[in-house]
C-alpha cells in the first residue's frame, strides 16, 4: 500500500516548490469547493473570514478557539486542500499554544499560523495594534515545534511590528521565530515592493506575504501579481480577503436585482448573477452521493 503524504507533509512541498503557493482565504463549504475547482492546491483557513461568516463580527479577537477549531476541521474533512490555520495569538501562553498545536494537527490541516501581537488581537490592517516581546513570541513558537507529532506539520510565525516599530524589527523578529523553529514567515502590512524584497533578502526561512484582496487595493496593501511576488523570492502569497470580500459584492448585487423587481408583474431571470440548481450541486458533489446510494443502499 502507497504511503499518503501527511497534510503538513502536502503543504510543506509546495511551500518549497519553485512556483509560488497561492492560498487564498477559505471559510465555508462554498469556499474550498471553489479553490479545489479552480486548480489550487491548498488555503488559508482566515480567522478574519470566519468571524466575520460565523459570528457577524470584525476581526478583533472575539472568536475563540474552539469555534475556530471546529471550522477547521469540518473544512479539512470536506476538501482535498491542504490547509493552514489561523491561530491568532496562540490564545495564552506558550503552554496554550502547546495544547492548540495538537488540537488542530488532529484536526486534520497541514500548519498554523501565530502572531506577535498582544491579546485581544485585531485585523493586521487596522489601527491600534500592539505586539508583546519577541521573546515572548519565540517561546510560543518553540512550543509549537516541540509540540506537533508530525514534524512536517508547518509552524508559520507573523510578525505584526513593521506598523508599530518599523522593518528592522520586524526582520528581527522574523530571524528570531525562524531560529525558534518556524517554517514559514510573514511580515503583514508591509507597505511596498522595497520592503517585501528586504525581508526576502534578511530572513531564514521562505516568506509568504499577505496581498489581502488580490485584485482590489487597500491602504496597507500594494497591488502585486504573484508572478512579481515570486520573482522577488517570495515563497507563499495569501489573499486573505478576496474571496469574502467578492461574496459580499455577489450577495449584494443579487439582493438589489431582487429588490428592484418586487413589484413588477414579470421577474426578469439573472444567470448573469446566480449559478443554476445543476452548477450547485455538481460543486457541492451530488453524483459521488449519488453514486454511493446505487452502490451500497437497497431499493
Amino acid at each position: 500500500m502507497l504511503n499518503t503524504p501527511s497534510p503538513g507533509a502536502r503543504l510543506k512541498a509546495l511551500i518549497h516548490a519553485p512556483q509560488i503557493l497561492v492560498m487564498h482565504a477559505v471559510y465555508d463549504g462554498f469556499t474550498v469547493k471553489l479553490v479545489e475547482k479552480f486548480g489550487y492546491q491548498a488555503g488559508f483557513v482566515s480567522g478574519a473570514a470566519l468571524s466575520e461568516a460565523n459570528l457577524g463580527k470584525p476581526d478583533v479577537g472575539l472568536m475563540g478557539m474552539e469555534e475556530n477549531l471546529t471550522a477547521c476541521r469540518r473544512l479539512a474533512s470536506a476538501c482535498n486542500l491542504a490547509l493552514l490555520a489561523d491561530g491568532d495569538t496562540g490564545y495564552g501562553n506558550a503552554v496554550n499554544v502547546y495544547h492548540m498545536i495538537q488540537k488542530f494537527e488532529q484536526a486534520g490541516v497541514g500548519g498554523i499560523m501565530i502572531e506577535d501581537q498582544s491579546w485581544p488581537k485585531r485585523c493586521g490592517h487596522m489601527q491600534g495594534k500592539s505586539v508583546v516581546s519577541a521573546e515572548e513570541m519565540a517561546e510560543k513558537v518553540h512550543a509549537a515545534v516541540e509540540a506537533r507529532r508530525d514534524p512536517d506539520f508547518v509552524i508559520k510565525a507573523r510578525t505584526d511590528a513593521f506598523g508599530t516599530h518599523g522593518l528592522d524589527e520586524a526582520i528581527r523578529r522574523l530571524n528570531l521565530y525562524a531560529e525558534a523553529g518556524a517554517d514559514l514567515l510573514l511580515a503583514d502590512a508591509l507597505a511596498t515592493e522595497d520592503d517585501i524584497r528586504a525581508v526576502v533578502r534578511n530572513v531564514s526561512r521562505p516568506l509568504c506575504v499577505n496581498m489581502g484582496f488580490a485584485i482590489r487595493k487597500r491602504s496597507t496593501t500594494a497591488l502585486i501579481s504573484a508572478r512579481r511576488l515570486q520573482d522577488m523570492g517570495v515563497a507563499a502569497v495569501m489573499f486573505g480577503r478576496m474571496l469574502s470580500a467578492s461574496a459580499i459584492m455577489g450577495l449584494t448585487n443579487s439582493l438589489a436585482a431582487l429588490g428592484a423587481q418586487l413589484d413588477d408583474e414579470e421577474v426578469t431571470e439573472r444567470p448573469d448573477l446566480l449559478v443554476s440548481f445543476e452548477e450547485l450541486n455538481a460543486l457541492m458533489g451530488l453524483q459521488e452521493i449519488n453514486q454511493l446510494e446505487q452502490q451500497f443502499v437497497r431499493k
